[in-house]
Formats: C-alpha cells, sequence, structure tokens
C-alpha cells in the first residue's frame, strides 16, 4: 500500500511540472509610452505572463503606415514564441498614414534625419531594456517594409543588437557600414519579385555587407513580391493600385527563417 502511495505521489508530481513547463501561454499585451526628445512615443508592448523570470527582449519596427495592428499582431506571436516584444512608433504619437502619399511623407522625412529616426530607436531600445521581464544584454530588432530599413541600418550604425531581421525591407543605406561595425548578426528576407527593390541594390547590399564583415543571410523568395507577411497588403494593392501581395507560402516560411535565427543567436529564452 505504501508503495503504491509513494508511486501515486511521484505520478502527481510529475504531472503537476510537466503541466507547469508546458502551460498554454497567457500573453499579455499593452499599450505603453516613452519619450524621445522630447516626444510622446506610443508603443505596445507584448509578453508571456506563464513564462517566469527574464527573456530575450524584440523590437518590431512597423511598415511605412504607421504603428498599427500589424505591428502589434506581430509582437503577440513574438511573446507567444517566449519573448518579450515592443512594437515601436517611429513616427511619435502614434501617428499612422492612411495614403501612401502620407506615408511616403512621413517615413522619408525621418530617415533623411537620421539623428531623430535613431534617437527614437534607441528610446524604445533602453525602453526594453529596462522591462523586468527582458534580459538586457539579449536584445534584437526586426521590422517590415520601412521597419526593414530601419533596423538594417541600426546595424550598419553599430547599435549593440544580438541580430536584426529585415521582411520586404529597404536596402538604401543612410550611410554605408564600415569594415568592424556591424555589431549585429543580420537577417534579410525577400521577395524575388519586389518590384520596389532593383537587383542593382541586392547586389550593392551583398558587397556592402562582405565590404564590412558582417555576418548576414540574403533569402529570397521566388515569384513574391512587396510586403508578403502581411494579410491587408492585397486590399492596399486593390485601393492604392500598388505593386504588393500577400503570400502565406511565403509568410509562413520567412516567419520560420526568423525563428530559426533567434534560437541561433539568443542564448536561451528564459533564466
Amino acid at each position: 500500500m505504501k508503495k503504491i502511495f509513494l508511486i501515486l505521489v511521484a505520478i502527481s508530481l510529475v504531472s503537476t511540472t510537466a503541466g507547469s513547463a508546458f502551460a498554454k501561454p497567457k500573453i499579455e499585451g499593452k499599450p505603453v509610452e516613452y519619450t524621445a526628445e522630447g516626444v510622446v512615443m506610443k508603443g505596445y508592448l507584448a509578453y508571456d505572463k506563464n513564462i517566469k523570470g527574464n527573456r530575450p527582449g524584440v523590437l518590431v519596427v512597423h511598415e511605412w503606415w504607421g504603428h498599427n495592428e500589424y505591428a502589434r499582431k506581430r509582437a503577440r506571436m513574438l511573446a507567444n514564441m517566449g519573448y518579450t516584444a515592443l512594437a515601436v512608433d517611429m513616427y511619435g504619437d502614434g501617428k499612422q498614414a492612411m495614403h501612401p502619399d502620407d506615408a511616403g511623407k512621413f517615413s522619408s522625412e525621418l530617415m533623411k534625419n537620421f539623428d531623430t529616426a535613431k534617437a527614437r530607436f534607441m528610446a524604445a531600445f533602453e525602453f526594453l531594456k529596462k522591462q523586468s521581464t527582458v534580459d538586457p544584454g539579449q536584445i534584437a530588432a526586426i521590422g517590415y517594409c520601412f521597419g526593414g530599413g530601419v533596423v538594417l541600418n541600426m546595424a550598419r550604425q553599430g547599435v549593440d543588437l544580438k541580430g536584426v531581421a529585415s521582411f520586404h525591407g529597404s536596402l538604401t543605406a543612410v550611410k554605408p557600414a564600415e569594415p568592424g561595425t556591424v555589431k549585429a548578426k543580420i537577417l534579410v528576407l525577400h521577395g524575388a519579385d519586389d518590384k520596389f527593390i532593383k537587383p542593382e541594390q541586392i547586389e550593392g547590399f551583398t558587397q556592402e555587407m562582405k565590404t564590412a564583415g558582417a555576418d548576414f543571410q540574403f533569402i529570397s523568395y521566388p515569384g513574391v513580391i512587396h510586403s508578403f507577411t502581411n494579410p491587408d497588403a492585397d486590399e492596399y494593392a486593390k485601393r492604392f493600385k500598388l505593386p504588393l501581395g500577400y503570400n502565406a507560402e511565403a509568410d509562413k516560411m520567412s516567419w520560420e527563417e526568423l525563428r530559426k535565427f533567434f534560437d541561433a543567436i539568443f542564448i536561451s529564452k528564459a533564466k
């Protein structure tokens, strides 16, 4: 009888431990505010409340439309993977563009004044590092379209990130990377038929990274066009007559590449 009792206790303990280890994620997502050069930035923080201790943090930089629900969705997806994610605000006060003309104006003005862009990115970086759920030594950044260009340029500037990943992002350098300056590992996920990115830009980017001695991957998806990860791309294409298009397969494959990339650059998901 005593032996049976001990076996039952052991089974109970194993079940409890397993239940704790494999608990369904409980994602907390909330609007947050921080400041950059006196401007209020309206971001969104997401993490799994069922994970104990701190974990790597990931900055999510929005498309040229501004900080919107799509960026927040990606932050929640990262939280579901075991990270703490901050969907950043690069335009200030949560400003969004409703038309491509405004989106182009907002994004180009910011990148022309790169000191401001960098200050806003770094404000988000410092805010994320201070979160109680984050290991401040393990921070990465991802970006979409305009945001992809932002994170690549931050890597070029030598920002101390573990890695950056660009999804259908701009490859244009505000200032080309110099040898030895790029600290972050780089992942570029690109649509091979993207009408916004010319072949010579890809060649120039690749040569720039090689000359700089950067650790980078460039993955191109055949038959895929710009904004391939965003399910709203088809609607934008129809409404504004833009060469955009969602591709479910490329979306899934590129996210899997991001997962593998993070597994490689981060020491652990939580400690």
